[in-house]
C-alpha cells in the first residue's frame, strides 16, 4: 500500500476525534468508503459501519513521531459483526503500524486484540485472551498504551493484557476506521469518538464510562 499523507508535524497535545460527520475528521478531509452513517441519539452522535463495505480513511498517522503514545476509541461492537474485524488501522511510510480489533464469537461477546509491526524487522506483537468476553451490543472504551518499551490494552480503564516490544516512533502515515486500510476485515457497530495523546496513561487516566 502507498502511504500518501499530507502530514508534516504532530501537536505535543492530545487530540480529540468526534465522528459526528463526513467531511471534516481531526481537521482533514477523510475519504469515505461506502456509506457509514451519521446517527445522532440523546447522549451521541457517532457513525454506523455496516460490516460489509463501511469506512473511513483519514490522510494523517495521528501518533507520529510519538515515542510513546495512548489510543483511546469509544465503541459499540455489533454482536451479528463479522468473527474477526479491524476498526482501528494506523501505519507509516515504512510499515510499521499498530491495529485495534474484536474478535466475535458465535454467542455474541468479544474479546479485544490489539496488534504493533515493526516494518524494517518485519515483527509483530499481538496482545489477545479469548478467556477475556465482554457482550456485544453495548458501548465500551478501548485503549492501546504503548510507554516505548511496554504495550498494554484496556477495556473501560481496565487492563486486560501487556508485553513488552520494541517500536516506533513511526513516519508519516494514515488511519482507517471501520476497517483494515487495505479495506478488509470491516467492522459492523457504531465508534463515537478516539483520543490521541503523546503520552502513555495509567488506568485512572483512562476514560472509563460512556
Amino acid at each position: 500500500m502507498t502511504i500518501n499523507s499530507c502530514q508534516s508535524d504532530n501537536p505535543v497535545s492530545s487530540v480529540v476525534w468526534k465522528l459526528d460527520n463526513h467531511t471534516e475528521i481531526g481537521g482533514y478531509s477523510p475519504v469515505v468508503i461506502g456509506n457509514p452513517k451519521i446517527v445522532n441519539e440523546s447522549t451521541r452522535t457517532f457513525l454506523s459501519f455496516n460490516g460489509e463495505s463501511d469506512g473511513i480513511i483519514v490522510p494523517l498517522n495521528p501518533v507520529y513521531s510519538w515515542d510513546q503514545f495512548t489510543v483511546e476509541v469509544l465503541f459499540y461492537p455489533s454482536s451479528d459483526g463479522r468473527p474477526e474485524q479491524r476498526f482501528v488501522h494506523f501505519m507509516d511510510k515504512k510499515g510499521n503500524r499498530g491495529l485495534i480489533e474484536t474478535r466475535v464469537t458465535s454467542d455474541g461477546k468479544w474479546y479485544l486484540d490489539t496488534y504493533l509491526h515493526d516494518g524494517a524487522k518485519d515483527e509483530g506483537y499481538t496482545l489477545a485472551d479469548r478467556e477475556k468476553l465482554h457482550p456485544c451490543d453495548e458501548w465500551f472504551w478501548a485503549a492501546l498504551v504503548y510507554d516505548g518499551i511496554t504495550m498494554r490494552h484496556y477495556i473501560n480503564a481496565v487492563e486486560e493484557l501487556s508485553g513488552e516490544f520494541e517500536f516506533g516512533p513511526m513516519e508519516t502515515g494514515m488511519i482507517s476506521l471501520g476497517v483494515r486500510l487495505n479495506q478488509v476485515y470491516w467492522f459492523k457497530g457504531n465508534i463515537s469518538e478516539v483520543r490521541f495523546h503523546p503520552r502513555p496513561l495509567n488506568a485512572q487516566q483512562l476514560q472509563n464510562s460512556y
